[in-house]
């Protein structure tokens, strides 16, 4: 008979070694990065964002709008910041507005 394992862990924790073990990670920053800059520019901006990709540690963000993409440009830094802290981590290190 199959001995059953005593030990008794949260379901958090099962799931973050189960990302961990199956190097999910990445993925989900991808996920976590797209949904911070909806989150954090609401729904003017949203409206004219048509892409946002996460590679390395880079931010590209997709723009139809040059004088959005322009206003937004002198903020840069302001924004990797806050969407660093609503990540929890220092995963953007870089901004493009393309």
């Amino acid at each position: 008979m199959k001995q059953r394992h005593t030990e008794h862990r949260s379901l958090g924790e099962v799931l973050k070694d189960f990302v961990t073990e199956h190097h999910l990670e990445d993925g989900l920053d991808k996920i976590d990065a797209r949904d911070a800059w909806q989150k954090l520019m609401g729904n003017g901006i949203n409206t004219y964002t048509t892409n946002v990709v996460l590679k390395n540690d880079t931010l590209y963000v997709s723009l139809s709008s040059a004088a959005y993409r322009e206003e937004l440009s002198y903020g840069k830094e302001k924004i990797i910041k806050m969407l660093n802290e609503s990540l929890g981590k220092e995963l953007i290190k870089n901004l493009v507005l393309r």
